[in-house]
């Protein structure tokens, strides 16, 4: 909490947030470009979820998979969807 700004569009990653897709994301990630945020960060908790504080500064919150996936999972999970959704914005052959 110490380490984000008010400006900061935080992004909590939680398997009761909403659904996206790949192209869904790049379009949130573009949108926070759009939008001047200081920064784009997402927040994956650890064995026992996110603490209050963390959820309640959350600007949206979503979840990588229909399946619960352990902090360690979902990190590189959200590392391939990243790479993915920056392929999508300029418009790269990676995302068929």
């Amino acid at each position: 909490m110490k380490s984000l700004h008010p400006t900061d569009w935080v992004v909590l990653l939680d398997e009761r947030g909403r659904p996206v897709t790949s192209e869904q994301l790049a379009q949130l990630i573009a949108e926070c470009a759009d939008a001047s945020h200081r920064s784009l960060t997402f927040v994956i908790g650890g064995p026992y979820g996110h603490g209050s504080q963390v959820a309640g500064r959350a600007n949206d919150k979503i979840r990588l998979s229909s399946l619960v996936l352990n902090h360690e999972v979902a990190l590189l999970v959200l590392a391939e969807q990243l790479y993915r959704a920056w392929t999508i914005l300029k418009g790269e052959k990676y995302h068929h």
